[in-house]
């Protein structure tokens, strides 16, 4: 699955924030909830125009953006 047939960026649409293609549901709320421990069953339920190719597309996005960018975190070499 590629995560750019599902995700856009519409500068009119949540002020031009990663969306799932056709909703206003912003990729991080997917991605917050998800590193809060919020099963992807729960989070289909709370937005159900949603399916599980939503939810896989937002951590496929997430993946990509972790391999061009890196956090230097506290006590590592920098």
């Amino acid at each position: 699955m590629e995560w750019r047939e599902r995700i856009t960026v519409d500068p009119a649409v949540c002020h031009g924030k990663p969306c799932i293609k056709g909703t206003r549901i912003m990729v991080s709320v997917i991605l917050d909830n998800l590193a809060g421990g919020v099963p992807t069953e729960a989070i289909l339920k709370s937005y159900p125009s949603l399916d599980p190719e939503d939810v896989r597309a937002a951590l496929g996005y997430d993946a990509d953006l972790s391999r061009d960018r890196y956090v230097v975190l506290p006590g590592t070499p920098g």
